[in-house]
């Protein structure tokens, strides 16, 4: 599966976008950890690089991504804190474009195919279960689950007046862009 839901939900998760320029993120780096020898230890990387990242040196694909992640992992910890609770009292709006595959008691005509929903305003008990399910480490086939129930409920069933036997799967998660109020 893609990371469309994790890129997503990290970008409804930031105000400002983390430093593009790998000097930036060592930088960055190097004033969270209090020095290159916390970053280079934290990385698993020796000291010289980093030293030498923070002059704009070269890198390889393997620690570009180690960089980034770690930079994405301490990049405005109160903004990530005050919109998490946001969403999980008042819930959060989310734009999708995936294929979906469904399935009911009766006899149903939807075939799976890829969709693009108009912005659904997703619960509070959803976006809790998604941030528990992300701070568990759990698959992303399992956030997406979470996130097409949520779908199903507001979207599909239309909170419950039509089709309540049905359910419904992500199959293919093309793309899916959350905000909160």
């Amino acid at each position: 599966m893609s990371e469309a839901l994790d890129r997503g939900l990290e970008r409804a998760l930031q105000t400002q976008p983390i430093p593009k320029t790998l000097a930036g993120r060592a930088a960055f780096l190097v004033r969270q950890l209090k020095g290159t020898k916390n970053v280079a230890a934290q990385l698993g990387v020796s000291q010289r690089s980093v030293e030498r990242w923070l002059k704009g040196g070269g890198i390889g694909k393997k620690n570009a991504k180690k960089v980034e992640d770690a930079v994405r992992e301490r990049w405005q910890p109160r903004v990530r804190n005050r919109i998490r609770k946001a969403a999980e009292a008042n819930g959060f709006y989310v734009d999708v474009m995936a294929t979906f595959g469904f399935k009911t008691t009766g006899p149903s005509t939807d075939d799976p195919r890829e969709r693009i929903l108009p912005t659904q305003k997703l619960s509070g008990d959803v976006a809790r279960r998604l941030f528990e399910a992300r701070d568990r480490g759990a698959s992303q086939q399992e956030q997406e689950k979470i996130i097409a129930e949520g779908l199903r409920d507001s979207y599909f069933t239309d909170g419950g007046r039509r089709a309540r036997s049905l359910e419904v799967t992500f199959t293919g998660l093309v793309r899916a862009d959350f905000s909160v109020d």
